[in-house]
């Protein structure tokens, strides 16, 4: 194949191999976002423009009464509605090959195959990561929260166990604060993670205050904007507006959550069973509960106890899990990127994937591989423009502050 690989060779391989590829990657891994491209709503790419805009009801009419023969009918009356609007949020990857490299694609092309494999495959495992963690987070970016404020220091203290679960030696970060988006340092480096300990330890010593979080650089918010999609922790809450509606004006505009002021309590039956109602009385369906690792193994131990049958099976849309039941049977799916000490009662029919592009090559000019100006060097760019989006907000449920088996 020598003398006969040019660039529009290696653009076209990087269309029809590797855009395909990333799609099938995502959707595999990601057990939240992969359930939810199953329901009924599934994934919409009719967004048109920056927006998604669709009307929510928020309140029933109340004209409706009794009257006595020849009396005055009620005041008539009408449905209340809400205007949500779903922004977007632009997600991007970059790779970036020696100009050396991109020789081989002449030479030798077995190499240059092996070289693009090795990067373009990389990041695609690296995006499906980073999605999955987005889910289960708020937009804000966060990937660890500090505990304690730390003065010229390079040991950024989060909690014990749980607090470091999405930190790697890999990332570069920003510290910032969450409610206003200040950034107190910017493209910070990892030098060593304990994860039992909760300790962080950076390249260089920095200065935060406890409260403060580390977001990917350039990730964090923006002012009151975040910059990242929305996920589970901002969708499944009872307080905090999510896009343009807040629960404080419009009280049906909340999920069910049950907390025990950060205190972890044992989980029982009685706990799900009464979120499951709970939800079932706002008009929402469980179709899902996620947990993390250690809250499926003390639901496992919970079936153990009480000498209940405790084999995973199959259900709808290839999910293996554990069965919960409360009238029916609902599949308790553990995740290894869920949060610790929660687990989330999921309406899937309510759970929209919004995009104008699924996970794509950026050649707006015909070429994936652009020359990197004034370097030996070209890069490709992979993006993709959605947010996770929810109709009806009160039909999922959270139950938090659950003890770890």
């Amino acid at each position: 194949m020598a003398g006969e690989v040019t660039l529009t060779t290696v653009n076209n391989i990087m269309k029809e191999v590797y855009q395909g590829r990333i799609q099938d990657q995502l959707q595999n891994e990601i057990v939240g976002i992969k359930r939810i491209e199953k329901t009924s709503n599934g994934v919409t790419s009719e967004v048109g423009g920056k927006y998604v805009t669709f009307p929510v009801r928020v309140k029933r009419n109340p004209s409706i009464g009794y009257r006595n023969e020849m009396e005055q009918l009620q005041t008539p009356g009408y449905q209340g509605y809400a205007s949500v609007r779903v922004g977007l949020k632009y997600g991007y990857g970059r790779v970036r090959i020696s100009g050396q490299t991109m020789e081989l694609a002449k030479t030798n092309y077995q190499a240059f195959a092996n070289a693009m494999d090795y990067e373009v495959n990389g990041l695609k495992s690296d995006i499906a990561k980073d999605v999955n963690r987005i889910f289960y987070g708020d937009g804000t970016g966060t990937i660890a929260t500090s505990t304690a404020l730390g003065s010229a220091t390079t040991t950024f203290q989060t909690a014990a166990n749980t607090g470091a679960q999405y930190v790697d030696t890999s990332l570069v970060v920003d510290i910032v604060t969450p409610a206003t988006g200040a950034v107190k340092a910017t493209a910070v480096t990892i030098s060593a993670v304990n994860k039992s300990t909760g300790v962080v330890t950076l390249g260089s010593a920095q200065t935060w205050a406890s409260g403060d979080v580390l977001v990917r650089t350039g990730n964090g918010r923006l002012s009151s904007v975040n910059r990242e999609p929305n996920g589970l922790a901002s969708i499944i809450a009872a307080t905090g507006a999510l896009f343009n509606i807040d629960p404080a004006t419009e009280a049906t505009w909340a999920a069910v959550v049950n907390a025990n002021g950060g205190t972890p309590r044992a989980l029982s039956e009685g706990l799900m069973i009464k979120l499951t109602d709970d939800v079932r009385v706002n008009g929402g369906n469980t179709s899902l509960i996620l947990t993390s690792l250690g809250v499926r193994r003390a639901y496992f131990n919970l079936l153990t106890q009480q000498r209940r049958y405790t084999d995973t099976k199959e259900f709808a849309g290839g999910i293996r899990g554990l069965a919960f039941n409360n009238g029916r049977e609902i599949p308790v799916v553990e995740d290894v990127d869920a949060p610790a000490n929660k687990a989330w009662f999921v309406d899937e029919s309510t759970l929209t994937v919004y995009r104008s592009t699924d996970w794509s090559w950026l050649d707006t000019d015909g070429n994936v591989w652009k020359w990197l100006t004034d370097y030996d060097a070209f890069q490709a760019v992979l993006h993709s423009y959605w947010e996770l989006g929810v109709n009806r907000r009160n039909g999922n449920g959270l139950l938090a502050d659950i003890t770890e088996g």
